[in-house]
């Protein structure tokens, strides 16, 4: 690796902390979510509008996000999440009802939201196309890292009285102020700054990354750039449109989040006490950053299709033994966690790796913000419908675990399918040649596809 590849490396770290940040705010809420239930007196419909607030949030922080970023810079937006993170931490944490507590975590989910739109992209366009997968993976990697610290935390914390819950929000402020500071290292994408005509600015960041030509690479972009005014939803971007939409949707259909917030509550329907059904999740994070880091190696070597199919698979077979374990009620010693550690590593170095890789590059650079946002707020639209209903359906009848379980491991079939079916490979082509290839050039094109 020379000095140019460490550079992006530098940059793409701390970019990536912004996943870090996305990562703890998810399942440091799963330490709290049954203190916060009977501190707040909250019937179970209630609990899940509350635990999904944030998530919520997310929607409306990916569904906006695109615009500002698009317009502003991708730094400038990172700088108001880093703030926005900090003040979620400390409003939730010190929240004396239900309907503060609710606005803050909100805010928290404004911030994750548009974090998982800017950040990603912002990597993957300061990345050259050899490194690109694994460097944008790298947002993954930190967002398991933060949902493992989130995980220690809560249970470091556990003991610290009544007000525990407290501390465990409160903390999340501190990595937010180091974000915040951090950001100034970063220059503003390269592509960003052509599409602003501030071609000598976005010169001097080529030539810190790419080591063959960079005016001709300059030019190339700006060749690219020639569609700026085009919108979105229009059918040439039908195809990159439908990637995004349906990688978005199966992530969040594999049950991740639900199983995230509420890991300690599933292992305590197995008769577990609280300390050790707090202390499972934390064995879950670790493998979740262990193979979430062989994903990232092998990213861009095996690709992005393989690794979903192969771990749309093995998924699929880990919730079905979950399913069938609650359905049974055959929690031999440590049977339950055994499938679930099971499911996070096809997860982690599949879907978990490979999803806001995909998403960022599939839009060519004129609608790459708005195709980012679209990715983002589909993940996060079904994330929400899935945590406000899980806890509903889990108790809902005698097998309503098991039933859930079986809904998440049939659509993780679904996903083996239309992966093999339909997604293309991505892998060692420029942004450029991929918004080239996956946008439809003319109507007759579009309406040959659609046949």
């Amino acid at each position: 690796m020379n000095n140019k590849h460490v550079t992006v490396f530098i940059w793409s770290i701390i970019l990536a902390l912004g996943g870090f940040l996305f990562g703890f705010d998810t399942a440091v809420i799963s330490g709290v979510e049954k203190k916060v239930q009977a501190l707040f007196d909250l019937s179970p419909f209630w609990h899940g509008f509350t635990i999904a607030s944030a998530l919520i949030g997310t929607v409306a922080g990916a569904l906006f996000a695109g615009k500002p970023t698009d317009r502003y810079g991708r730094k400038p937006v990172l700088f108001v999440v880093a703030l926005l993170f900090f003040i979620s931490a400390i409003g939730s944490a010190i929240a004396f009802n239900v309907e503060i507590f609710i606005l803050f975590r909100f805010l928290g989910g404004i911030a994750v939201g548009a974090s998982s739109v800017v950040a990603p992209m912002y990597i993957s366009e300061v990345s050259p196309a050899f490194m690109r997968g694994r460097m944008t993976a790298l947002f993954q990697f930190n967002v398991i890292f933060g949902i493992l610290i989130a995980y220690v935390s809560n249970y470091a914390l556990r003991d610290m009285g009544d007000d525990a819950w407290r501390w465990m929000l409160g903390v999340g402020g501190l990595p937010a102020v180091a974000y915040f500071f951090l950001l100034f290292i970063v220059p503003e994408s390269p592509r960003f700054l052509i599409k602003k005509n501030k071609t000598d600015a976005a010169l001097a960041v080529l030539r810190k990354i790419e080591t063959g030509n960079t005016e001709a690479e300059m030019e190339e972009i700006r060749q690219s750039m020639s569609g700026t005014r085009d919108k979105l939803f229009s059918g040439k971007y039908a195809r990159p449109i439908l990637i995004a939409f349906l990688v978005a949707m199966f992530n969040q259909l594999s049950g991740i989040n639900a199983i995230l917030y509420y890991a300690p509550r599933i292992f305590e329907l197995t008769g577990l006490s609280t300390a050790d059904a707090m202390l499972q999740p934390v064995l879950i994070g670790i493998t979740n950053g262990i193979f979430t880091m062989l994903g990232l190696i092998v990213i861009d070597k095996v690709g992005r299709k393989k690794l979903l199919i192969a771990g749309s698979v093995g998924m699929a077979v880990c919730l079905g033994l979950t399913a069938k374990a609650f359905h049974d009620q055959s929690f031999h010693g440590y049977s339950l966690l055994v499938f679930l550690t099971g499911y996070i590593i096809f997860f982690a170095f599949s879907t978990g790796a490979v999803i806001w890789v995909l998403i960022s590059e599939v839009f060519p650079n004129a609608v790459r913000g708005q195709g980012q946002s679209l990715g983002s707020f589909t993940h996060w639209l079904f994330a929400a419908i899935i945590t406000f209903i899980f806890p509903v359906m889990v108790e809902k009848g005698e097998n309503g675990a098991a039933y859930t379980f079986m809904l998440f491991s049939v659509a993780m079939v679904l996903q083996a399918i239309v992966v093999w079916r339909y997604f293309p490979e991505t892998k060692g082509k420029t942004l450029e040649q991929l918004g080239d290839e996956l946008s439809v050039k003319n109507i007759d094109q579009f309406k040959k596809m659609e046949a």
